[in-house]
């Protein structure tokens, strides 16, 4: 079945609500730019792609808000949303890829009329959104093939449909290679501290019909011991240019743990994804977020009060550990500097 994360309906941007789930399915409406960038950071709308769809959308809303103005002082306007909007989350990528398109339109249509820009905003914001659907069915065509039957795998936080326009990178992959008719196994890691492996890809699984088994992020480590794990596949918030990649904080752990036991392990993401102005993931900027995730859990605290928490949301996973970058344009490998270098010049890979 089709999970529409986001879309645009009535002038507004539509949203499943990722908080209330998996016990409550509802979506939130929102009419401002503003109620987009509080979406974006309270965690109502995650993973990459999706908020990068979703601050396109932010800006078409932004620009349909605005009054009547002058040319130019409807561009800077304009422009000043989209830096608002790019304050809301630190490492996706994709936020700032798509503000970018959309920084391209503004400035191409200064001699439009600010009607016809507002439509121009728009549409391009609607058509990165069913362009995002594509590519996620590509990427899983793509990496479908390097499954097989009967293969347990491995996921990290939520990189399906929920982290997308639709379908999903890592479990677009899983998706793609089930629809071939292979038979999968899924062990869904719970990823602390917000839980979006117990909470949203078991949701997105079970309504799949896959079969999947949760764990606790500590357990991975022993299922890998006992031979229980064949592949490991998660998604992206940036790509570095020699392959170092941000995904959620325990990422990396996995990523040691298979090496040691000799596992492959697969990024599965969007060319969107990565960031070639930056060399290493050293460069790439870590979020942090506030203590009461790790001492509370639906605010119910779980933690002594005053306990020192450090809260970084994604760690970096560097690229001798990726076995393979799956991507719309085919799958990259070692050298990565190489291979994506190449395919920023339009090269396809397999």
């Amino acid at each position: 079945m089709m999970i529409k994360t986001i879309f645009w309906k009535n002038n507004s941007v539509v949203l499943i609500d990722q908080n209330a789930l998996p016990l409550v399915e509802r979506h939130v409406l929102c009419k401002s730019y503003k109620e987009v960038i509080s979406a974006i950071k309270n965690l109502t709308v995650r993973g990459a792609p999706a908020i990068g769809v979703a601050a396109a959308m932010g800006v078409a809303l932004g620009a349909l808000r605005l009054p009547p103005l002058p040319p130019e002082k409807f561009r800077k306007q304009l422009l000043a949303i989209c830096e608002e909007i790019a304050k809301s989350r630190p490492t996706a990528r994709n936020l700032f890829w798509a503000l970018e398109r959309m920084k391209k339109v503004i400035n191409h249509s200064r001699q439009t009329s600010q009607r016809d820009s507002v439509k121009e905003l728009i549409k391009e914001a609607i058509h990165i959104c069913s362009e995002d659907i594509e590519i996620n069915r590509q990427i899983g065509k793509n990496g479908g093939f390097l499954f097989t039957n009967g293969d347990n795998i491995l996921t990290h936080c939520n990189a399906g449909a929920l982290a997308t326009a639709g379908y999903g990178t890592a479990l677009g992959v899983i998706r793609a290679a089930g629809e071939k008719g292979k038979k999968l196994h899924v062990y869904v890691d719970e990823t602390r501290p917000v839980l979006q492996g117990a909470r949203l890809t078991t949701w997105e699984l079970k309504k799949e019909k896959i079969p999947f088994t949760l764990i606790t992020d500590n357990m991975a480590g022993f299922l890998m011991s006992q031979g229980k794990i064949d592949k490991i596949i998660v998604g992206a918030d940036r790509i570095a240019a020699n392959g170092d990649t941000a995904n959620k904080i325990g990422t990396y752990s996995l990523a040691v743990l298979a090496q040691v036991h000799h596992i492959p392990f697969y990024i599965a993401a969007p060319v969107s994804t990565i960031d070639t102005s930056l060399k290493t993931g050293i460069s790439i900027p870590i979020e942090e977020r506030k203590s009461d995730e790790v001492t509370h859990f639906k605010k119910v605290r779980s933690a002594p009060t005053g306990t020192k928490v450090y809260n970084p949301a994604f760690d970096i996973t560097p690229a001798k550990f990726i076995t393979a970058i799956i991507t719309e344009k085919g799958i990259l490998r070692k050298p990565y500097s190489i291979s994506i270098s190449r395919i920023h010049k339009g090269e396809k890979h397999s």
